[in-house]
């Protein structure tokens, strides 16, 4: 049964040439299939121990997006929806990703958004099939929430570079957790004032990349919950109001105001688009709220 091999143990250079490598970046140093990834998957992870997991971990910081993305995150998402991990797996995995997502990142800046999304994959696969503990899967909220909150690197897609997406990413890991039937009432505020946090953020920066409709899947799906009830939505979407910051008192005469009113709107609209045609009472709630957010823009 074949597996990966760390190019130190098989003498093999099979990764991109270093001369591609950014400074600073870390490179995958692990040997690639050239067969498909999804039966590639099916050999590997059964047999892989804690360095193979490690190996492949240090991979969703190369530069290359042809090793990055294509390779290194698509084998280990193929691996955790076919089944193929263990618990133990998984538990090493998440506690070498999650030192990844709260560590510094290099000026690369690749390592903490892929990280974070391979995380997301740990939490689907929980909320498929659980097997973390409360405690677990509340710190796991924890990291995905502080993460978000933190994110100040807002570069999406870069020609030759590929994505970093890290408010995306951690978005799709704020979906999952939504989604997951165990998540308690206090976890789901720590994904709202996280989702708060980064819907507007402050700065000159305008999402162009899709992030809002990212953003928005997670409340969605946590408006379906009958713990959050009309008055705390409409609380919530309170706080995403013009206030007395300076960025909107004359918005339109700043990068930062016009960055808060573009990404404010595109939150707002995607948020009312998906609610209004929503066939769920409990989802649908939010489009008034969404359109009472448009209309309060400047």
């Amino acid at each position: 049964m074949k597996r990966f091999a760390v190019l130190a143990a098989a003498g093999l250079m099979l990764a991109e040439p270093a001369a591609m490598a950014k400074e600073g970046a870390a490179a995958c140093a692990v040997a690639r299939p050239t067969g498909d990834l999804k039966s590639h998957a099916a050999s590997f992870f059964p047999e892989a121990g804690s360095a193979d997991l490690d190996a492949l971990a240090v991979c969703l910081g190369d530069p290359d997006p042809a090793v990055r993305d294509d390779f290194a995150f698509t084998l280990w998402s193929e691996g955790l929806r076919g089944k193929y991990l263990t618990p133990a797996q998984m538990r090493h995995a998440l506690n070498q990703l999650t030192k990844t997502v709260e560590a510094p990142d290099d000026a690369a800046g690749f390592r903490r958004p892929f990280a974070m999304l391979a995380l997301s994959e740990i939490a689907r696969a929980d909320r498929v099939e659980p097997f973390l503990t409360e405690i677990e899967l509340h710190a796991l909220t924890e990291t995905g929430a502080a993460y978000l909150r933190g994110v100040r690197d807002y570069r999406g897609f870069v020609r030759g570079e590929g994505w970093r997406h890290g408010v995306a990413h951690d978005a799709d890991m704020m979906l999952q957790l939504a989604l997951n039937p165990r998540l308690p009432r206090a976890d789901a505020d720590l994904i709202l004032g996280a989702v708060a946090a980064q819907a507007a953020p402050d700065g000159s920066h305008a999402y162009v990349h899709g992030e809002a409709r990212r953003l928005a899947r997670p409340i969605l799906f946590l408006a379906k919950r009958a713990d959050i009830d009309d008055a705390a939505w409409a609380a919530w979407f309170q706080t995403l109001h013009p206030d007395d910051a300076a960025r909107w008192k004359a918005p339109y005469t700043s990068e930062a105001g016009l960055a808060a009113v573009h990404n404010s709107s595109a939150f707002a609209d995607a948020v009312y688009v998906a609610a209004s045609e929503s066939q769920d009472p409990q989802i649908r709630r939010l489009a008034p709220l969404a359109a009472g957010l448009l209309k309060a823009l400047p």
